[in-house]
């Protein structure tokens, strides 16, 4: 069976106008096409849809069965029609984004929220992995789009500056006292020190801080997570350093202290690759220009 979409359009004018001339002459038909396009219809569905009558026509019995599943065909085709332009604009599909816990609890949540406010239909999905492990992904093409810490980049793709930070150095009350002043690096690499793992961009940071003073590596914990870091440092086994705006979403408690870190060693930039051929190529570039917006825009 062949039906068109304007045969479609037509019998559901027919049936609304009761009359075939003025059902054509809102379709910009010629009276004559449209009665044969009604007719191949009823030829096809082997019953009539329509009785003539005089001045015009009324929907039969099986007609008013019929057009029914008509309508249906013809929200269906609207359907593909708003689904293939929303694709074709990028207003819709799905795009898999990774990046570090720490840049998703200062940024990109808040990216993501604007960029679904924006674009409904879009699907986003998040992992959260540590920098190295989000350029792998990307490499791999797992993820579409990946933030990650810019002096941990390995990956030869285009980068897009995304956001900035910095650490503080987070201490118990009870195990440490600093001053008010920031804290200069030889004092915390005095201290024992609570970071993250292997892979992070805290670690390295740290790392890079050690090997430009000279220092050897002194006691040290990695864990997995901030919320395991401020345990340990609750505990006075050392002092931690994350971001001012992670430390918050942990609430610590009066006890927990903060201090700003001296020199730029912890400044902290994130850049942003995305990589083509598994989402929708509009839909990407949608999301990517909406995540790369100033903050404050």
């Amino acid at each position: 069976m062949k039906i068109d979409t304007l045969t479609v359009q037509l019998a559901l004018a027919v049936a609304e106008e009761g009359s075939i001339s003025r059902a054509a002459d809102k379709l910009q038909l010629a009276v004559a096409a449209a009665s044969k396009r009604l007719t191949d219809l009823e030829r096809q569905l082997g019953t009539p849809l329509f009785k003539r009558v005089p001045h015009g026509v009324k929907v039969t019995e099986s007609g008013t069965k019929l057009l029914a599943h008509i309508r249906q065909i013809d929200s269906l085709i609207a359907r593909l029609g708003d689904d293939a332009h929303a694709m074709r604009e990028g207003q819709d599909g799905r795009i898999i984004i990774g990046a570090p816990k720490a840049a998703i609890i200062e940024f990109l949540a808040r990216d993501m929220a604007r960029v679904q406010q924006k674009y409904p239909h879009i699907t986003l999905q998040i992992i959260e992995e540590n920098s190295k492990i989000i350029q792998q992904l990307l490499r791999d093409k797992v993820i579409d789009i990946g933030i990650y810490e810019k002096k941990s980049g390995f990956i030869d793709m285009e980068k897009f500056d995304y956001r900035s930070g910095e650490l503080v150095a987070v201490y118990s009350h009870a195990h440490f006292s600093f001053g008010r002043a920031p804290l200069e690096a030889d004092q915390l690499l005095d201290c024992p020190l609570v970071s993250l793992g292997q892979g992070s961009a805290v670690l390295a940071s740290l790392q890079r801080l050690q090997q430009s003073r000279g220092r050897a590596l002194g006691r040290q914990f990695t864990v997995s997570g901030f919320d395991t870091m401020l345990a340990l440092v609750r505990h006075g086994l050392g002092v931690g350093l994350m971001p001012p705006a992670v430390l918050d979403s942990l609430h610590p408690e009066p006890g927990i202290g903060r201090v700003e870190l001296a020199g730029d060693w912890h400044h902290r930039s994130y850049v942003l690759s995305s990589v083509a051929g598994r989402a929708q190529e509009q839909t990407l570039r949608n999301v990517v220009a909406e995540l790369l917006r100033p903050a404050s825009s």
